[in-house]
């Protein structure tokens, strides 16, 4: 796998895919989360402490391919600019005259900004020809946004291929491959997967790849209560996916086959309202009464999982225990979210992954006490369920 660091890029124009989709704030257009841009920081530099000049291209947000104010990159212009100590310049479009001239103009420690690639609709197409122009750019092709590297976009993907001999991975690439990997194929035993969320079946893939990597399997959040049906239990009006309880029962075999312990909840904090106000119980997690929803794991279940964590060397979480965004059911997910910290100061090493995961951990101020934050939701449950992503293979190649 080759990165920044394989190369020396005096006297190139380097075209970086970066991941500068990032929230911003409805009335001035200010950035209020840097973390994406902080995290392509280390790539930038290396490139121009070389004698390089950089051209940056990002989509932000979801325009429906068409210029649309609320999502123009030019708001990033100033703060990238202080982050990095650079002047950015800005190209009104990603692709054309004003692009090709301001990028031909680059002189070496130079950087561009371009306007966001989703306002061509071209971009999510992966249109070659569009993907040809933007290659004009750069004389040197560099992927460093993670969080799309599971699109097969024109900027992502397709643009690699004009780049023959001259691509390569950035530092977050390779830093989430390398994180990734060393989770699924030299994992210290015992590797604990904890796996959350709404939804059985937006987990099904990863849980089928987990189980024959994993020693642990621990579930929570709303998905554990389709497995709580499927096997019989009370579960008042929590979600459920009534059409994948033989989904449930299944994973839970093919655990028991592949020797593989899998942990569910014994009880849980439930609501008669999907509310932070709402009148709350403690109950087993198989015995909730009716007009009542599972919205978070009980005390029993913390201490359980925490046993489990603690006891671990290699932990991947993806996904919070219940409503962690409500403060009377966040208790569960702030602590498998300790005791992963715990684990990791005593040697374990962990990796937090999936947008609510990282939401969470970085909601307790947690992000620095764990082994290594994905910036890639999407991404990162695509690689571990096939094993490749089109932005990685486009590299490869």
């Amino acid at each position: 796998m080759q990165t920044v660091n394989d190369f020396n890029f005096k006297g190139e124009k380097v075209l970086i895919r970066v991941d500068f989709n990032v929230p911003l704030n409805k009335e001035t257009f200010e950035v209020t989360d840097d973390t994406r841009i902080k995290a392509a920081i280390p790539t930038i530099k290396k490139i121009l402490n070389d004698g390089g000049a950089v051209i940056l291209m990002s989509h932000l947000g979801r325009p429906k391919g068409a210029p649309e104010e609320k999502y123009s990159l030019k708001h990033v212009v100033a703060h990238t600019s202080k982050l990095l100590g650079v002047d950015v310049k800005f190209a009104s479009d990603c692709i054309g005259a004003e692009a090709e001239s301001k990028a031909a103009d680059l002189k070496a420690g130079e950087l561009l900004l371009l306007e966001n690639l989703r306002f061509h609709a071209e971009e999510e197409k992966g249109d070659e020809i569009f993907a040809q122009q933007l290659s004009k750019l750069g004389t040197f092709y560099v992927n460093d946004a993670f969080g799309t590297a599971h699109r097969a976009h024109a900027s992502t993907t397709i643009v690699a291929k004009f780049f023959p001999n001259k691509k390569c991975f950035g530092f977050v690439m390779s830093g989430e491959l390398a994180s990734i990997n060393k989770v699924l194929t030299s994992a210290e035993k015992p590797f604990t997967a904890i796996m959350g969320g709404a939804k059985v079946s937006d987990k099904i893939l990863i849980l089928e790849q987990l189980i024959s990597k994993a020693d642990h399997i621990i579930i929570g959040g709303g998905m554990a209560f389709t497995f709580m049906k499927a096997l019989g239990g009370q579960i008042g009006k929590s979600l459920v996916e009534d059409d994948r309880l033989e989904t449930a029962l299944s994973i839970i075999e093919k655990a028991k086959q592949n020797g593989v312990s899998l942990h569910l909840p014994v009880d849980a904090v439930a609501a008669d309202n999907f509310s932070n106000d709402a009148n709350r119980l403690t109950c087993k997690v198989n015995e909730i009464p009716d007009g009542y929803m599972g919205l978070d794991i009980g005390p029993v279940t913390e201490k359980l999982y925490a046993d489990v964590i603690a006891s671990s060397k290699t932990i991947l979480w993806n996904g919070p225990m219940g409503v962690f965004e409500m403060s009377n059911f966040e208790h569960g997910t702030k602590a498998v979210a300790e005791a992963i910290v715990k684990a990791t100061s005593n040697g374990a090493y962990s990796l937090i992954g999936g947008g609510d995961s990282v939401a969470a951990i970085n909601k307790y101020q947690l992000a620095d006490k764990v082994s290594y934050v994905s910036t890639g939701g999407g991404a990162l449950l695509e690689y571990i369920e096939k094993g490749s992503l089109p932005g990685v293979d486009a590299i490869l190649k």
